[in-house]
């Protein structure tokens, strides 16, 4: 099996720490960077997750600080259902941890360069870092072989207001920037993971029991468990960023897929960060996004419980 590039770009909570666990710990997946962004939690704590995650995958792997608030928009994180650590605030020692040298948007541009052609960007929180990246350098959108963003909303409702989900909606004008960068993108709606990647309180103690990383990518779901029980009336905590990780690792994970026109709403208030998705092809405009309207659980699930329960690996850093 071939080894594949990613690097990913993370807003370092609970979910996304799941999806790292699972990048990290595939074999066929050399992880050259993480760079981190505001967005669940302010950066320094999105940091330290990321530190700590790649440190109890038995990693080496270079994790690097981007931008630490939205292009024009006060942060607004989602603490209130992550934890205020991110990470549910279940104790974890989340601090002390030293990242790497180097500014995440220009790791991006350094390594799209070098691996041009090869890599894939995984995003799993607002497109801050990379909008910057491509308006510093417009050929990154060339150099990324295939870009994956966990983001917006194929079909349905929002998870942070009716009409967008939460990392289009915190910083809408990078989402703009890179959905209109002529960018290879599949977006992974939100809407995916609500009805593919829920996991009830059974399922969830299945998966805690598979290993001691299984456990831990449950544990951390405490706050995420509650909010989507009270909040987004679900069964159980849903988990966005490893659905998208895992048709980033696998594609035909996807099981319904179609090149569409999308655009971000920037203006509107009421409707901020939506993605718009021209599913009837009534605006003429050329289709710009490879949208999943759905995947298969069975597919996520098996790509889930194989990271939780592989044999450890130490990477060296690229």
């Amino acid at each position: 099996m071939s080894e594949r590039s990613f690097v990913i770009d993370t807003d370092t909570a609970s979910d996304d720490a799941v999806a790292l666990v699972m990048a990290l710990r595939h074999p066929a997946i050399r992880v050259e960077a993480i760079t981190v962004v505001a967005g669940n939690v302010p950066l320094e704590q999105g940091t330290q997750n990321a530190l700590y995650t790649v440190e109890r995958c038995g990693c080496r792997i270079p994790v690097h600080r981007g931008v630490a608030h939205p292009l024009l928009r006060p942060l607004q994180t989602a603490q209130f259902c992550h934890g205020e650590d991110g990470m549910g605030d279940i104790g974890l020692p989340l601090s002390g941890r030293r990242p790497a040298d180097g500014h995440a948007v220009d790791v991006l541009m350094d390594i799209s360069r070098r691996l041009a052609g090869r890599l894939t960007l995984v995003t799993l929180g607002p497109l801050t870092n990379l909008a910057v990246a491509l308006a510093r350098e417009p050929r990154v959108a060339q150099w990324i072989e295939r870009c994956v963003v966990m983001g917006g909303i194929g079909f349905g409702h929002g998870n942070i207001v009716p009409a967008a989900e939460y990392n289009l909606w915190v910083d809408p004008e990078a989402a703009k920037i890179v959905f209109e960068s002529g960018l290879r993108m599949t977006m992974v709606g939100w809407d995916v993971s609500h009805r593919r990647a829920t996991f009830t309180a059974d399922e969830a103690e299945s998966l805690g029991r598979l290993s001691e990383l299984g456990a831990f990518c449950v544990e951390i779901q405490k706050g995420l468990r509650e909010f989507g029980i009270r909040y987004l009336k679900q069964e159980g905590f849903d988990l966005p960023d490893p659905m998208a990780m895992a048709v980033a690792l696998d594609p035909s994970v996807a099981t319904d897929t179609k090149r569409l026109h999308v655009e971000i709403e920037t203006k509107s208030e009421l409707t901020r960060g939506q993605s718009v998705v021209d599913h009837l092809r009534s605006t003429g405009k050329e289709p710009n996004v490879d949208v999943v309207l759905d995947a298969s659980r069975e597919g996520f699930l098996r790509l889930l419980h194989a990271a939780v329960q592989a044999e450890g690996r130490t990477l060296d850093s690229p």
